[in-house]
C-alpha cells in the first residue's frame, strides 16, 4: 500500500500551530489530486489544504483539534482505486445531530370554571386566581390577610404549606372588632412554566486566541492613553454627495469616508513621525513608509489587513484596496503577509453605531485612530447654534514614545484635514 501523509504546512514565520476548522472530506472518501481536503485556521489567517495525490483518504484528527506545524493529520492511500460508479469523492459526513433537549412539561391546564368566591368577599387577583385553580384550593377556606379582606399570594402559599384542600366553603364569622391585618408572608416567585438553563462550550478559534494574547500584551507592556476630539463632517459629506456617482462610474468603487481619513492620517504621520514609529528595546524605530492597517470585523474575529505605501496611492486606489482586503478577510481568504507590517491602524467602530470608544493598540505600533458614528448635534459656530453632522475621534497612543502634546496636535491635524478636504489635495 502506497501512503502519502497530509501534513500541516508552514504558513508563516511566527505561526507554530493551527486548528482544524473544517473537513471537506471524510475517511473513506476517494479524493483526486488538488481536491480541497480541509481548512486550517491559524492565529492570523485561514489556509486550505489540498490533496497532493489521488486516493482514499484516512482522517486522523477531528475538527477543533489543535496541531503543530509539520504534524500528520491525514493519509491518502494512493494504491486504492476509485470505486466503480462512485463520484470522485463522497461528501464529508454530516455532523451527528445532538440529542434534542428534554421537552419541558406543559403547565397544568387551569379549569374552565374559575374558583368560586363567597358573596361579599374581595375579588381574587389574577395571580391568586391562577394559583388556587392550579392547585385546586378553596379560596373561602384560606384566611385572607390583605387589605380589605383580600386574599394574597402569600396567603395561598401559607395555606399550601399548612395543607389547605378544596373543602366545602365555610361562611366566615365577622369579627367583633376590627382585627389588625398581618403583613403578607414573603416568598420566592414560582415560575409558571419551569425552564431549562442550558449551556455549551466551543473551542476558541486560533484567531480569537491570538487577538486575546495581543490585547493583553498591549495592556501590560505599553503606557496607553487616549485623547479625543470631534470633527465636523459637513464638507466631506457634501463632497461625497456631489461626486459619489461620478466617482463610482469612473473608478468602479464607492467613495467612502475611510479613504479621507487614511489620507488625513498619512499627512498627520508625516508631520509627527514618532506616531508612525515604535519602541524596540531601548531604541525608537522610525518608518519612512506609511502602511496603514484597517480593522475589519469578520465572523471569526477582528483582523487588520494592511494597505501598503498609502502615501503613494490616490483616493480611489485606497478605497479599492480597503474593499479588496475587507472582502478577503470576511471570506476567510486573507493571508499572513496581508496582515503583517502595519505602522499605524485606523478602526471605524461607527459602522456598528459606536458613539465613543478607546481603541487598544495593535502591537508593536504606537498609535491607533478610532472613528465613530456620525451624529447630528448642536454646535456653536460664529456665535450661533447650528446643527452639524459631527463625529468623535479617539487616538490611543503609547505614552512611552508619544507625548501628550504630539498626540493632541496629531489628532487636530486629522481634524483640520477632514473638515477642509481641499487641504488633502493641496498637501497643506
Amino acid at each position: 500500500m502506497a501512503v502519502v501523509d497530509v501534513k500541516v504546512p508552514a504558513v508563516g514565520e511566527s505561526v507554530q500551530e493551527a486548528m482544524i476548522h473544517k473537513w471537506y472530506k471524510a475517511t473513506g472518501d476517494y479524493v483526486k489530486q488538488d481536491d480541497v481536503l480541509l481548512e486550517l485556521e491559524t492565529d492570523k489567517a485561514t489556509v486550505e489544504i489540498t490533496a497532493e495525490q489521488s486516493g482514499v483518504l484516512e482522517v486522523l484528527n477531528k475538527e477543533g483539534d489543535t496541531i503543530g506545524i509539520g504534524d500528520v493529520i491525514a493519509r491518502i492511500d494512493t494504491a486504492a482505486t476509485k470505486p466503480a460508479g462512485a463520484p470522485a469523492s463522497a461528501p464529508a459526513a454530516a455532523p451527528q445531530p445532538q440529542a434534542a433537549p428534554a421537552k419541558t412539561p406543559p403547565p397544568p391546564t387551569a379549569p374552565s370554571t374559575p374558583p368560586a368566591v363567597p358573596a361579599g368577599a374581595a375579588p381574587l387577583s389574577p395571580a391568586v386566581r391562577r394559583m388556587v385553580a392550579e392547585y385546586e384550593l378553596n379560596p373561602a377556606a384560606i384566611p385572607a390577610t390583605g387589605k380589605g379582606g383580600r386574599l394574597t399570594k402569600g396567603d395561598v402559599v401559607q395555606a399550601m404549606e399548612g395543607g389547605a384542600t378544596a373543602s366545602a366553603p365555610q361562611v366566615p364569622t365577622p369579627p367583633s372588632a376590627p382585627a389588625q391585618a398581618k403583613a403578607p408572608a414573603v416568598s420566592l416567585p414560582t415560575p409558571a412554566t419551569p425552564g431549562t438553563r442550558a449551556e455549551h462550550r466551543e473551542p476558541m478559534s486560533m484567531l480569537r486566541r491570538r487577538v486575546a494574547e495581543r490585547l493583553v500584551h498591549a495592556q501590560n507592556t505599553a503606557a496607553i492613553l487616549t485623547t479625543f476630539n470631534e470633527v465636523d463632517m459637513t464638507n466631506v459629506m457634501e463632497l461625497r454627495k456631489k461626486y459619489k456617482d461620478d466617482f463610482k462610474t469612473k473608478y468602479g468603487v464607492g467613495l467612502g469616508f475611510m479613504g479621507f481619513f487614511v489620507k488625513a492620517a498619512v499627512a498627520a504621520l508625516k508631520a509627527y513621525p514618532l506616531v508612525n514609529g515604535w519602541i524596540d528595546g531601548n531604541e525608537v524605530v522610525f518608518h519612512d513608509y506609511y502602511d496603514i492597517g484597517v480593522a475589519v470585523s469578520s465572523d471569526r474575529g477582528l483582523v487588520v489587513p494592511v494597505v501598503r505605501d498609502t502615501d503613494k496611492l490616490t483616493l480611489d486606489e485606497i478605497e479599492k484596496a480597503i474593499v479588496y482586503y475587507s472582502t478577503r478577510a470576511r471570506d476567510g481568504k486573507i493571508t499572513v503577509d496581508e496582515l503583517t507590517g502595519g505602522t499605524f491602524t485606523v478602526s471605524n467602530g461607527g459602522v456598528f453605531g459606536s458613539l465613543l470608544s478607546t481603541p487598544i493598540l495593535n502591537p508593536p505600533q504606537s498609535a491607533i485612530l478610532g472613528m465613530h458614528k456620525i451624529q447630528e448635534r448642536p454646535v456653536a459656530l460664529g456665535g450661533q447654534v447650528v446643527i452639524r453632522p459631527m463625529m468623535y475621534l479617539a487616538l490611543s497612543y503609547d505614552h512611552r514614545i508619544v507625548d501628550g502634546k504630539e498626540a493632541v496636535q496629531f489628532l487636530v491635524k486629522i481634524k483640520d484635514m477632514v473638515e477642509d478636504p481641499t487641504r488633502l489635495l493641496l498637501g497643506v
